[in-house]
């Protein structure tokens, strides 16, 4: 009886092992990240016009509203236009928007480049949209969602962290929303001030990461 019970044991702490190894396997690579306060690290990233992108490159920005955003996401497909908007309210105030497209097209053939480049004359993008063909980008900012938005300011040249999060509070009905998270930032570093919000959760699909 008494190695019956050992046995028993065992196989229970085998089970909780692979339980825990399976659930380590789902681990989204992007669980870790930037937090608000953070410096944001620069990158250079692939325009759908074929130029790369760096933050440096624009050199009288005072910060970027980065997103993390795709095609193919229904979530990101009703942000669209107000990702747009932001670009038109923020860009010549110095907070352009950036785009950036994480998913591994092999998972999404809706994600791919050439997609991106058919999306983007579409809808009429006024902003870069850039791939991260490496996910490298993602990751180190700690990206989950598409969309995902890291708003940045410029400050004695770093880009510092101000708010991560969704956009609004309301992604079915841009009619409705009654919290405008990226906007009230934005608007509060124009300002001058702090802002009140500084950290949401963000709605969207989660990242399609490449298989180990």
């Amino acid at each position: 009886m008494k190695n019956f019970t050992v046995i028993a044991s065992f196989l229970a702490v085998g089970a909780v092992l692979l339980f825990v190894n399976a659930r380590q396997s789902e681990w989204d690579p992007a669980a870790t990240g930037y937090e608000v306060g953070d410096e944001a690290m620069d990158f250079e990233l692939k325009n759908i016009n074929g130029e790369y992108v760096s933050l440096s490159d624009y050199s009288s920005a005072k910060g970027f509203i980065v997103v993390f955003t795709c095609n193919h996401c229904p979530y990101a497909k009703l942000y669209e236009e107000r990702i747009i908007e932001l670009d038109g309210m923020y860009a010549d105030k110095g907070y352009p928007v950036i785009a950036i497209n994480p998913n591994d097209p092999k998972k999404v053939e809706e994600d791919s480049y050439e997609n991106m480049q058919s999306r983007a004359e579409e809808k009429g993008y006024t902003f870069p949209y850039l791939v991260d063909g490496t996910q490298e980008v993602a990751s180190a900012y700690g990206a989950t969602k598409t969309p995902h938005v890291y708003l940045l300011q410029k400050e004695s040249g770093k880009m510092m962290v101000k708010y991560i999060g969704a956009i609004d509070n309301n992604h079915k009905d841009a009619a409705a929303v009654t919290e405008t998270y990226v906007q009230d930032a934005v608007d509060a570093l124009i300002e001058g001030d702090d802002v009140s919000v500084t950290e949401t959760r963000a709605i969207g699909c989660t990242i399609k990461w490449k298989d180990a």
